[in-house]
C-alpha cells in the first residue's frame, strides 16, 4: 500500500492516490484510525484519498484521525493540488477539486516543473454563533469551558 505524507501549515495527512489504487471507503475509515495514531501508526490528522472527480478534476475524500468523514481542509486540498501536479495526474496549473460536494478552484504555483505552492479561496468565515452548525463539547463533571466558535468551511472552536 503506497502512501505519501504531506502537510500544509502543520495540518499533516496521509495521502493515497486512488486514481491508481482504489480503496474501499469502509476500509478507509478504519485505516484513518490506525494509521493516524502518532505513537503506533504513521501519525497524522487523518487520511485523504485522491480520486478522479465527477464534478471536478479531482475529488478529495478526507477522513479524520477518529475515522469520521471530514468535509473540507484548506491545507489538505492545497496538498492534493501539489500531489496531482507533481505526480503528473494533470498538467494544468488551475485545477478544481471536490470534497463532499463543495468544489474549490486551486491555483498551483510552479517552478522548474514542480509545484512550489498552491492557493485556494475558501470563502469567508461565519462568525455569528447562531449561524454556525455547532455541537457543544462535553468536558466532564465539574469542568467549565470558555471560548467561542467560528465556521471556516468546517467548525473550529477557540
Amino acid at each position: 500500500m503506497e502512501f505519501t505524507k504531506m502537510h500544509g501549515c502543520g495540518n499533516d495527512y496521509i495521502y493515497f492516490d486512488c486514481t491508481r489504487q482504489p480503496m474501499d471507503r469502509d476500509l478507509a475509515s478504519q485505516l484513518a484510525v490506525r494509521l493516524s495514531d502518532r505513537h503506533f501508526g504513521i501519525g497524522g490528522d487523518g487520511i485523504i484519498l485522491i480520486e478522479k472527480g465527477q464534478n471536478a478534476d479531482f475529488e478529495m475524500v478526507m477522513y479524520n484521525a477518529d475515522g469520521s468523514r471530514g468535509a473540507m481542509c484548506g491545507n489538505g486540498i492545497r496538498c492534493v493540488a501539489k500531489y496531482v501536479y507533481d505526480h503528473k495526474l494533470t498538467d494544468k496549473t488551475t485545477v478544481t477539486i471536490a470534497s463532499m460536494g463543495a468544489v474549490k478552484t486551486i491555483d498551483i504555483q510552479v517552478q522548474d516543473g514542480v509545484a512550489v505552492g498552491a492557493s485556494v479561496d475558501m470563502g469567508g468565515p461565519i462568525l455569528d454563533p447562531a449561524a454556525i452548525p455547532f455541537c457543544p463539547l462535553s468536558v466532564g463533571a465539574g469542568l467549565q469551558t470558555a471560548g467561542g466558535c467560528t465556521y471556516y468551511r468546517t467548525r473550529h472552536s477557540v
